[in-house]
């Protein structure tokens, strides 16, 4: 990257890359508000684990993925502004939708369409952001932007234990839908698309990719599919110990919802934010020198992720698990800033967001897919056993996925200098 490649970058990046920050933001309390009502929710309509596990994951997972491949090819071709000011419209008018449900049937269509908004709501935004920021500060920008996975996280959790504590869950859906509907113009109106590849190193044409074409040239490369399943891996337990510990802690330390809600907005805010920057940094400062660290550090920090999962899990002190857990969410987030900035160099300019979409195709059909529902079904088998404990013993068995996740991404690491686009 030349000076003035760097001089060229557009000068209110940071105010954009803010607004990107705050529609990810808004991405994921829409996302996972549904896991701190997941209580109130099975009361009132009288539902067990495994279905809870389907209107987190398979209902949200369904179009979610299967639209998101599409949407970005879109993206590669037309505004990614313009795509994601609908996404959001869309998504939070359907979280709003889920307040007026009645019956599970009701809310498993409203979650779908939650979706089907949130489909063009990421991919483009990686796209976006790599044309904002020049190569070397790519990691740390796309980290920051990750900062909406735990601190979106925690401010659902947060807001949706007070609303539903306050007054009902039906009124917590309603409340961050139209505070997303509200923010949808803004973002319109002040984020303006940038030029494709302008900040790199050897730009490319701006010719519009065919669909096909964008997905082969990811698809024959051994670490895009290493990559994909070792963070799908790491999203299994991810997503499914983000949607069940806010009811693990109700069930095994008898916490009230908004005692729950506290507690556990407070590990995802601290050691998520924590978790996610340092993987950010350590992508810039180390992937620069050496194309392998963007996948060694994600595996290192998987190593280091499970045993204090099972510590946390199996203590019978609240206040211990809170340490213990702050450790696991954050090295469970280190992956982001590096793996995704992989992605961003696995294909050309004008296939980034098609590339970024394939890898969420396969992360969040396997993470969100599965992970919400093969935690909660296993509760369900484990109860004869565990009784309120099953989840308990669900998300530690769980925690098994961070060590196949570690292994692929080891794997991943010889192949990557040779699959890397700059």
């Amino acid at each position: 990257m030349t000076e003035a490649q760097t001089a060229s970058a557009p000068a209110n990046r940071y105010a954009v890359l803010g607004l990107l920050f705050l529609v990810y933001t808004f991405n994921f309390i829409d996302r996972q508000i549904i896991g701190i009502l997941a209580h109130p929710i099975q009361e009132t309509l009288h539902i067990d684990d495994a279905q809870m596990g389907l209107l987190g994951g398979l209902a949200f997972a369904m179009l979610y993925t299967g639209l998101g491949i599409p949407v970005a090819w879109l993206a590669d071709r037309w505004s990614r502004t313009w795509i994601m000011t609908i996404a959001l419209t869309l998504w939070s008018g359907f979280t709003a939708l889920c307040g007026f449900t009645t019956t599970f049937g009701q809310l498993f269509l409203a979650r779908m369409g939650v979706g089907v908004g949130e489909a063009g709501g990421v991919a483009p935004a990686y796209s976006l952001i790599s044309d904002y920021f020049p190569p070397k500060e790519r990691a740390r920008a796309l980290a920051v932007y990750s900062f909406g996975i735990p601190i979106g996280s925690a401010a659902g959790i947060a807001l949706g234990g007070i609303v539903a504590t306050l007054v009902d869950w039906r009124v917590a859906f309603i409340v961050v839908g139209v505070a997303g509907l509200i923010i949808a113009p803004i973002f319109r109106a002040f984020v303006r698309e940038p030029v494709r590849g302008g900040l790199d190193a050897k730009p490319e044409a701006q010719a519009k990719a065919g669909f096909f074409e964008a997905l082969g040239v990811v698809m024959k490369k051994p670490s895009f599919w290493l990559l994909s399943f070792g963070a799908s891996c790491s999203s299994i337990m991810g997503y499914g110990s983000f949607f069940w510990i806010p009811s693990f802690l109700q069930r095994s330390y008898h916490f009230d919802l908004q005692q729950a809600a506290f507690f556990y907005s407070a590990i995802l805010l601290v050691g998520g934010v924590i978790g996610v920057w340092l993987g950010g940094l350590l992508g810039d400062k180390l992937g620069g020198k050496r194309k392998a660290m963007f996948a060694l550090v994600p595996a290192a920090a998987w190593i280091l992720a499970a045993p204090f999962f099972a510590m946390g899990l199996l203590s019978n002190s609240p206040a211990l698990a809170f340490a213990l857990f702050l450790v696991p969410t954050a090295l469970g987030l280190v992956w982001l800033g590096p793996i995704i900035t992989a992605f961003q160099h696995m294909a050309p300019a004008n296939m980034r967001t098609t590339s970024s979409a394939a890898f969420l195709f396969i992360n969040n059909l396997i993470g969100i897919g599965l992970g919400t529902y093969l935690l909660g079904q296993l509760s369900v088998m484990l109860h004869a056993q565990y009784g309120e404990d099953s989840l308990r013993y669900s998300i530690l068995y769980g925690a098994g996925f961070y060590v196949a996740a570690a292994v692929l991404a080891l794997i991943a690491a010889f192949r990557l200098k040779k699959d890397w686009v700059d």
